[in-house]
């Protein structure tokens, strides 16, 4: 074998069965050894970012890493947003870049890089340089049981031609997954106590803790102690609907966390980190964890989250309790002129059981949340990193993991655009995906966002800026372009009846919602004074302006 098939030979006996390409000269030997190694699933993509966040996708929903194979440092800096959201949302990729032959990086070619550089960004916790064919496969076991472990990583394997086309190359078998400890029995104890106390706690999940089973050992604490339920802003992957415990996730907006988390005492971390806000605001604080709290962490993304949260319903006595449980419920069918929380209710209303939910709608999915609480069950998936582009190729990656399940993805006009080839991936596919593309021709939080930052409201030229209407884009043409059906929407009645036709023919499919923007005008003059005014409010009326901003 040269190093290429050795290579494939052990990523597939390590389990790995699909990986996301976009590769150039550099990695032909890798492309070439592809037709001696059926196993391995290979997925073209036109553009890295969405090799990337269809790894991430993927990895959420599989409970394992697929590989990317990228062309260089360039190939590699092109899918570097998405590995930032794998990196934030701890999702366990292995990404392998190509590299010039070891012989040739003395003539610094036009495509030379220092990769490794670009690589530490993303992949702080393994970045390789394999040297050798015959190291070669012992370097990918070891950036797999790195991608593998708690919490999940990129795991970054820099390939150079030259060790790809070698001879001798030898197979590697993989190590054993690495186990995950519980939390210290004392920590558990201390924050039992603090529990006890009387005085007013909250449990933060994040990471594995969103699954059923922590959610359920969450709830059970939560019925028997009076503790709250509250998720991270952005899941990587969290279980909900009908049957499963309802959480409320912490805001967007710092404003209304501080809303969220008045009163409370003891803010018990599992698997999350502590609320930050998202950005510096001038005058405003970025901790968002109230003055006189206590922040306990019952586990870290090192530990197991169930195993910890079972453990703290053991000393707590809450192994018993019945948890509280979300009943079924659904919105109306919307009707007359369509708008974004129209859309929202469109879904909650149709959203098949077991669906694979995408959030990426930003302001147009204020009303998401709610909207779908009651629905039969499904996972969500949100733009961990915030780097916008994520949820289309997010949208690869889960139906290609799940090819049973219906993956339906609301995405923003704006962040579309940032990786639209991933509807071609999806038409060569096959992929059972729905895409919703809110059309509202702007950046509407960028909108919200020239004012919150004390930038003021803009003039024509700041706001020519934020402004995505000239020329229109046209994302149902776009679609059919790249072999997505695609059917353009202005009322409820043509949303529904496109979203139904959708869900009732395999393959993919794009729905646009031309809709005007959630938050404009009077609204969006309007929303940083009430924002602002928050704090003075009382308690009651404070909670009811956050539900009716952002339920």
């Amino acid at each position: 074998m040269n190093g290429a098939q050795a290579l494939l030979r052990t990523l597939v006996d390590a389990g790995i069965e699909v990986c996301f390409t976009n590769p150039g000269t550099s990695e032909m030997h890798f492309v070439a050894a592809l037709d001696g190694e059926p196993r391995m699933r290979a997925v073209l993509t036109l553009f890295e970012g969405v090799a990337t966040g269809a790894a991430d996708g993927y990895a959420r929903m599989a409970g394992k890493p697929a590989a990317t194979l990228l062309h260089l440092g360039c190939g590699l800096g092109n899918g570097l947003a998405n590995l930032h959201n794998a990196r934030k949302g701890k999702v366990p990729l292995l990404n392998i870049v190509g590299d010039h032959a070891t012989g040739h990086v003395k003539y610094d070619a036009q495509l030379q890089s220092d990769i490794e550089t670009v690589a530490r960004n993303v992949s702080p916790g393994f970045v390789r340089t394999s040297a050798s064919t015959a190291q070669l496969c012992q370097d990918a076991v070891d950036a797999l049981q790195a991608a593998r472990s708690r919490p999940g990583q990129v795991a970054t394997l820099i390939l150079p031609a030259d060790v790809s086309w070698g001879e001798g190359g030898q197979p590697c078998p993989a190590a054993p997954a690495p186990m995950s400890p519980a939390a210290d029995a004392a920590i558990v104890d201390a924050i039992a106590a603090a529990i006890r106390s009387g005085r007013r706690s909250a449990l933060l999940l994040g990471g594995a803790a969103l699954r059923e089973p922590g959610l359920l050992a969450a709830a059970r604490i939560a019925a028997h102690c009076g503790v709250r339920l509250l998720a991270e802003v952005f899941p990587t992957r969290m279980e909900r609907g009908a049957g499963l415990p309802a959480v409320e996730r912490v805001a967007y907006l710092a404003e209304m966390v501080g809303v969220q988390l008045a009163g409370v005492e003891h803010l018990i971390l599992v698997d999350a980190k502590a609320p930050v806000s998202f950005f510096a605001y001038p005058g405003k604080p970025g901790d968002l964890v109230p003055e006189g709290c206590t922040v306990h962490t019952l586990c870290a993304p090192s530990q197991d989250a169930t195993a910890s949260l079972e453990a703290l319903a053991g000393a707590l006595g809450a192994t018993g309790a019945t948890p509280r449980l979300q009943a079924p419920s659904r919105p109306p069918r919307p009707r007359g002129a369509l708008t974004a929380p129209k859309v929202c209710k469109a879904v909650g209303h149709l959203l098949p059981d077991d669906a694979i939910l995408i959030d990426e709608a930003i302001t147009s999915g204020l009303l998401l949340n709610v909207m779908t609480a009651g629905c039969p069950r499904h996972d969500l998936l949100t733009l961990t990193g915030g780097a916008i582009g994520q949820g289309l190729p997010n949208a690869v990656g889960a139906a290609i993991a799940c090819p049973q399940r219906p993956v339906v993805a609301l995405i923003g006009d704006g962040t579309a655009m940032y990786t639209i080839q991933a509807l071609w991936t999806m038409a060569r596919e096959g992929l059972d995906v729905t895409a919703i593309i809110f059309n509202n021709a702007s950046y509407s939080v960028l909108n919200v966002e020239l004012d919150r930052v004390g930038a003021g409201e803009g003039g024509a030229r700041a706001r020519a800026q934020l402004d995505l209407g000239g020329p229109q884009l046209n994302y149902a043409q776009l679609a059919q372009a790249m072999g997505v059906h695609g059917v353009r929407t202005s009322t409820a009645e043509d949303f529904c009846s496109a979203f139904e036709y959708a869900l009732s023919r395999p393959g993919p499919h794009l729905i646009e919602a031309v809709v005007p923007e959630s938050l404009s005008g009077a609204r969006r003059r309007l929303l940083p004074w009430l924002l602002r005014s928050l704090p003075a409010l009382p308690a009651p009326a404070a909670r009811a302006l956050k539900r009716a901003i952002a339920p």
